[in-house]
C-alpha cells in the first residue's frame, strides 16, 4: 500500500486529488491532508514519513519550499501547481514530477507510474541518488513551432502561432487556424496539449484547447462555468469546465 500525504490549501482541489488517488488500483491511501506550511511542519515532526507527498507550491502562508527548510522530508514529492516557473526549484526539493493544474486522471496516473518505476522497490531506496538521476534527465521544455499535416497524398505544415484552437471530435483532433481553416492532426488532444507553449494555449475542457489570441469575450455560465466567444469559433461547445475555471483565470492574468 502506498501511503501518501496531500499538502493543498484549496479544499476542492485537495478533495478531487484525494478521490482520484483512492480510485487508483486500490493501492493508494491518503494518510493526511494538510493546508499550510505551519500545519505541514507540525505533521512531519510527529508522524512517520509517508511513501509519497503531493504538494501544492503556493500555499496561504507562503511557498511550500519553506517546509523543507524546517523539517527533514525523506519522501519523494509530486508537485501540483498552476504555475510553471518553479519547476527547477521543485526538482531540487525531492520533486519527481511537476503537474500543472487542473489535474486529471490521465496525468496523475502517469505520475504514479513514474513513482512506481523509481521507488516501487524498497531496496536501494536512495532518494538523493534517484532525484539526481531525474535532474540529469530534466531539460527545459521545448514546444512545437509547427505541425506536419497530411491532406490526401500531400503534406504541409501549420505554424503553431497560426493555430486559434484545437478540439476533439470523438477520437480525432483538429486544429483551427486564424483564417478559419481546420486541419486533421495526427495526435490526440492530450498529446498535442503538451507540445504547445502554455503561456499561449490553455485546455479549457476535455475537448478544447484555445489560443489566448482567439478569446474575444468571456461570460459567466451555468454551474460555475464560463462561456467563451472565440474568433474564429469551432463547431463545438465553447465552455470552460467548472474545475478549470480557476486555472483559466490565472492563465489569463499571466
Amino acid at each position: 500500500m502506498i501511503k501518501t500525504v496531500i499538502i493543498e490549501d484549496e479544499a476542492p482541489a485537495a478533495k478531487k486529488l484525494g478521490n482520484l488517488l483512492r480510485k487508483m488500483n486500490g493501492d493508494v491511501t491518503v494518510s493526511a491532508t494538510l493546508d499550510s506550511i505551519e500545519e505541514s511542519v507540525k505533521w512531519f515532526q510527529v508522524f512517520p514519513q509517508p511513501d509519497l507527498v503531493f504538494m501544492d507550491i503556493q500555499l496561504a502562508d507562503g511557498l511550500s519550499f519553506e517546509i523543507f527548510r524546517q523539517v527533514n522530508i525523506t519522501a519523494p514529492v509530486i508537485f501540483t501547481t498552476a504555475y510553471d516557473q518553479y519547476m527547477l526549484h521543485a526538482f531540487k526539493n525531492n520533486g519527481i514530477e511537476y503537474l500543472l493544474k487542473p489535474l486529471d486522471a490521465e496525468q496523475l496516473e502517469q505520475a504514479m507510474q513514474k513513482f512506481r518505476q523509481f521507488f516501487g522497490k524498497k531496496e536501494n531506496n536512495d532518494l538523493a541518488g534517484k532525484i539526481g538521476a531525474l535532474l540529469q534527465q530534466l531539460q527545459p521544455p521545448v514546444y512545437r513551432e509547427r505541425f506536419l499535416v497530411k491532406s490526401g497524398q500531400q503534406l504541409y505544415y501549420v505554424n503553431t502561432a497560426d493555430i486559434a484552437c484545437l478540439y476533439a471530435e470523438g477520437k480525432l483532433a483538429f486544429a483551427l487556424d486564424f483564417s478559419g481553416k481546420r486541419h486533421l492532426m495526427d495526435d490526440n488532444l492530450s498529446t498535442l496539449e503538451t507540445q504547445l507553449p502554455p503561456n499561449d494555449f490553455y485546455k479549457v475542457s476535455r475537448h478544447l484547447v484555445v489560443n489566448i489570441k482567439s478569446v474575444r469575450r468571456i461570460h459567466p455560465w451555468f454551474g460555475g462555468r464560463l462561456k467563451l466567444e472565440l474568433q474564429p469559433a469551432p463547431d463545438v461547445e465553447l465552455e470552460v469546465s467548472r474545475e478549470r475555471v480557476a486555472g483559466f483565470k490565472e492563465w489569463l492574468g499571466k
